[in-house]
């Protein structure tokens, strides 16, 4: 962070050293993590209700679908409530609520009520995320925060789709909302370590620092940007297994090959957590998005092995690397962290309508018009970031 934004945006009250504690970022990312575990592992847990509770594969897709839906209202509730609330009274709250939910859920074996519980549970861990995004956007450094807050989801994410499959044939279903559970006790025990003076509400004379012609035309720049790159990269994610196979890949090479992706791609939100804002963002994001858009045009030639596995790497390499950067300009240009909120509930809204979309396309199966509208909505994503990075780069040089 450059010596010149504290003559824009006052630091907080608690010590700048604690603020760029990469521990503390950590912290923070595992917090979040713990409303919306379950969306990084979702295919374990559909996979897990089939397997373990045997329900049919619409039963167990409408309880993913209900935690999901529930978590994108609860993190709208949360944008008009994290101005009014204590976030750490709110937050032990929130998670004993959803630790009662996870452990309850072992013993509910009916599709329909599952289903009811689970968009309550939805509703609180979006509720939850909200809350933990706003407390992000008040700290030093929010881009380096939300890019640990991917490279935890990445690797958390990846280790539950590896490992939970093979566990519910030993222990049942139960295992899936017991690792959930678990999960939400480790952040309340973490919240152990963070001062609450970290998350204070700025007061309206900090919140005045940045002109109102900034913080509203450049604030809907990010948030369009944000919502066209998720559902521009989640369009393609959701049907990369399928699209795999239509180029006459086996589905051993398609495993490999997502398997790396999701690895290596915590790669570039760790460029973030090294990089902040030293070189701004207007050109870390500039070479971003000619790499996502080159990769996704990769896959036209999906049926060439490598190009496939090239392609899955690079863009996620890029998709945890622009999404921390886009958070973390809403971020700035709303340090009372409402707007954050509204983020993730933007983000949320463009990951499920990708899939939606992609879903209406491939009707006919056409791969290749797939990619392309992704190529489009990626191409729009790429414009409206531009500007917002290079009016967010004029309130903030880098040193």
């Amino acid at each position: 962070m450059s010596e010149a934004t504290s003559s824009i945006m006052p630091a907080p009250a608690a010590p700048a050293v604690l603020s760029d504690s990469l521990w503390l970022y950590l912290l923070f990312a595992l917090l979040a993590t713990a409303g919306f575990f379950y969306i990084n592992i979702m295919s374990a847990i559909v996979d897990g209700l089939i397997t373990g509770l045997g329900f049919s594969n619409a039963e167990a897709g409408m309880v993913g679908s209900a935690n999901i839906y529930g978590a994108s209202v609860g993190s709208l509730c949360a944008v008009f409530v994290v101005r009014h609330v204590q976030w750490k009274p709110a937050l032990v709250l929130l998670f004993t609520l959803l630790m009662a939910i996870d452990l309850g859920s072992i013993l509910i074996h009916d599709p329909t009520v599952l289903t009811l519980v689970r968009a309550g549970h939805g509703f609180i861990g979006g509720m939850t995320v909200g809350i933990v995004y706003s407390v992000m956007a008040r700290l030093n450094s929010p881009d380096r925060a939300f890019g640990m807050l991917l490279v935890l989801q990445f690797g958390l994410g990846g280790l539950g789709v590896m490992f939970l499959p093979l566990l519910v044939p030993v222990y049942g279903a139960k295992i899936l909302f017991l690792v959930l559970a678990t999960l939400t006790a480790l952040a309340l025990v973490s919240m152990l370590a963070i001062p609450q003076a970290l998350g204070r509400n700025r007061s309206k004379a900090e919140l005045a620092a940045i002109p109102a012609n900034y913080r509203k035309f450049t604030v809907v720049l990010a948030l369009l940007a944000l919502f066209l790159f998720q559902a521009g990269n989640m369009s393609l994610a959701a049907f990369i297994i399928r699209l795999g196979e239509h180029a006459a890949l086996s589905r051993d090479f398609i495993g490999q090959a997502l398997g790396w992706a999701t690895w290596i791609g915590a790669a570039g939100a760790g460029f973030v957590i090294f990089m902040g804002t030293r070189f701004g963002r207007m050109r870390p994001l500039v070479a971003a998005f000619l790499l996502t858009l080159a990769g996704t045009a990769g896959f036209f030639w999906s049926e060439n092995r490598a190009v496939y596995m090239i392609a899955n790497i690079g863009t996620a390499i890029t998709w945890s690397f622009v999404v921390p950067y886009l958070f973390g300009m809403i971020s700035r240009l709303d340090p009372s962290g409402r707007l954050a909120a509204l983020g993730g509930f933007v983000s949320k809204c463009g990951l499920a309508s990708g899939p939606l979309a992609a879903g209406l396309l491939l009707r006919t199966d056409n791969y290749d018009l797939l990619i392309w509208c992704a190529l489009v909505a990626l191409a729009l994503s790429s414009i409206a970031a531009f500007a917002a990075a290079r009016q967010v780069d004029q309130l903030e040089p880098a040193t």
